[in-house]
């Protein structure tokens, strides 16, 4: 970290843990006895408490939104762009709060964990866990927090569905969601890539049926083309193409398989680095859980039933080169909380950087970010 980082971002920050010892009956029928969750702080919770906003993080997020840990640190957290003082969510306002999902690999209970029934770690014995568990935790650490109402939830991707999730289970512990490059419920086409990744990660040799940490080793090949595939489709054709084009690293073809294009050097960067932070069974959970969400299913799959229920303000985001979760599927939460008459904005913003747009610093979209929470 640099000096004019350091100007940027909120700076050196410290994740906490708090453990719970109220058993948590999961949707699965699985019943956690106990369990911990690693999160993370920014800001100052004011006397009342009504200025708490809740950070739901995506598939490879974790609880380290912001800030550095170290001023040896290279990168901040992974969301540090919008959250900060004076930023769209502004710390010197809020008081910022970021968990480590149930099952992730970032601190909290998963399945890199001690297991107290077997003595040792879960590994695929971790229960998947949904949406709906990841609420319920989070409402636990609010209560622990002593927060009874958030004045935001809000995430991208499935972020964005925790925070519409919340909406429903908690409608009055919610005064505004922020729902961002998310939808109702994953398309068919999602859940075969999901599918795939899954199916990378468990036909490694190194795998061992989820149990590779006790043969000491990692199924680094799996997880790297689950990676790959994941991350391609999180960027567009265009936003590559831009990018990268058919750049070569070097002028003539070599004749064989090894690396050529720029976009295959990056691919391989990425699957590496992934490897080195994300754990295998974690990713299994993740895209499952994902499979999983569907608010509307227990409600004859009418979603505005499902969301006449709710009573928070709404802020619904998309982008318009996102084909993973395209504008039509926010729009559908749209539709949906106008018809039972919710206060509800949406923007399509203008981007040409695919799902991953929600995770940087455009001017539109942080602008709006900006306006809607400086109302708040």
């Amino acid at each position: 970290m640099n000096t004019n980082q350091a100007e940027k971002s909120i700076g050196i920050v410290n994740p906490k843990t708090l453990g719970f010892d109220q058993p948590l009956l999961l949707d699965s029928g699985v019943t956690l006895e106990s369990y911990d969750m690693c999160y993370e702080t920014y800001g100052t919770l004011n006397q009342d408490k009504t200025n708490a906003i809740l950070i739901c993080h995506a598939l490879s997020g974790d609880h380290h939104a912001a800030g550095y840990y170290d001023l040896k640190d290279k990168k901040p957290g992974w969301w540090d762009n919008c959250i900060g003082p004076g930023k769209p969510v502004d710390t010197n306002k809020f008081f910022v709060v970021c968990p480590n999902n149930l099952g992730g690999c970032g601190g909290s209970t998963g399945p890199l964990s001690h297991n107290p029934l077997s003595g040792r770690s879960y590994g695929p014995d971790f229960p998947i866990v949904t949406v709906r568990d990841w609420v319920e935790s989070q409402a636990r650490l609010a209560d622990k927090l002593e927060i009874k109402v958030w004045a935001a939830v809000m995430g991208g991707s499935l972020g964005g569905m925790q925070a519409l999730q919340w909406s429903i289970d908690y409608p009055k512990r919610v005064y505004h969601a922020i729902v961002i490059a998310a939808a109702p419920k994953l398309s068919t086409q999602n859940i075969a890539f999901n599918e795939i990744s899954r199916q990378a990660i468990m036909a490694d040799k190194d795998f061992h049926e989820g149990r590779y940490t006790e043969h000491n080793i990692v199924p680094s090949h799996g997880l790297k083309l689950a990676r790959m595939i994941g991350h391609v489709t999180y960027l567009s054709d265009g936003g590559l193409h831009a990018r990268f084009g058919r750049e070569r690293l070097e002028n003539n073809a070599r004749f064989g398989f090894n690396v050529e294009f720029e976009i295959e050097s990056y691919l391989r960067y990425q699957a590496e680095s992934f490897v080195e932070r994300f754990d295998a069974n974690t990713y299994l959970l993740m895209t499952r859980s994902l499979d999983y969400f569907d608010p509307a299913q227990n409600n004859n799959n009418d979603l505005k039933l499902t969301l006449a229920q709710t009573s928070a303000k709404f802020l619904v985001i998309s982008f318009s080169s996102d084909w993973r979760f395209a504008p039509s599927r926010s729009q559908e939460i749209v539709r949906a909380l106008t018809d039972c008459e919710k206060d509800v904005t949406y923007s399509e913003i203008k981007s040409e950087f695919g799902h991953d747009s929600f995770l940087l610093p455009i001017p539109d979209y942080h602008r709006l970010l900006h306006a809607y929470l400086g109302k708040i």
